[in-house]
């Protein structure tokens, strides 16, 4: 005795829905980030300005040891969500990094504290533009990115840590965060 058949769906009458929500969607998420425009200027320069005012360069000269480099290989992209997803995971890292409470007593508070709060602003903004679900990234290597991104920043804790949160090495990781704001205006412009 044959088993029954078990109804499959039909799916050509729903494919075209489905490609139309996902369409929606795209374009939804493009959208999204049509608000950061005006911003896109004024956001890496304001927080260049920030950093050189929040953390002035060490009372005592430092004899800056090798620091991580940032990672190129996260420019290379030319897909704006994709250049947004960088670009905010760049900022969440930086904004974890500059909050630690053993930074060092000679920066400004209130440009610490504007800077934070740019960061943060800039943050959320960048959240709407970037996919909840990562499907992004697929076939585009993005758990590597991800990755690259972690390791450079626990590259940065793991100085800090080495040479002991000290005022050279804080000015290291100042260094860098200036490549960080750089390497992010590239990101924000690769997103137009």
């Amino acid at each position: 005795m044959a088993a029954p058949a078990t109804p499959r769906p039909c799916l050509r009458h729903g494919a075209p829905a489905l490609l139309l929500l996902l369409t929606a969607l795209a374009t939804a998420t493009a959208l999204a980030c049509h608000h950061l425009r005006p911003r896109d200027a004024t956001f890496p320069w304001d927080s260049l300005q920030l950093l050189q005012a929040m953390a002035p360069s060490p009372p005592q000269p430092c004899h800056h040891q090798q620091a991580p480099f940032f990672p190129d290989t996260l420019l290379h992209t030319n897909h704006p969500q994709q250049a947004a997803a960088i670009a905010l995971r760049v900022l969440q890292h930086l904004f974890t990094t500059l909050s630690s409470p053993s930074t060092p007593h000679h920066w400004d508070a209130q440009a610490r504290h504007d800077l934070l709060n740019n960061l943060q602003h800039y943050k959320h903004s960048l959240e709407q533009c970037v996919p909840a679900n990562g499907m992004l990234f697929q076939g585009q290597g993005p758990r590597n990115l991800l990755l690259n991104i972690s390791r450079y920043f626990r590259h940065i804790q793991d100085f800090l840590h080495t040479h002991n949160h000290s005022a050279c090495a804080w000015d290291h990781v100042r260094l860098e965060a200036r490549i960080c704001f750089q390497r992010v205006d590239t990101l924000i412009r690769r997103m137009k």
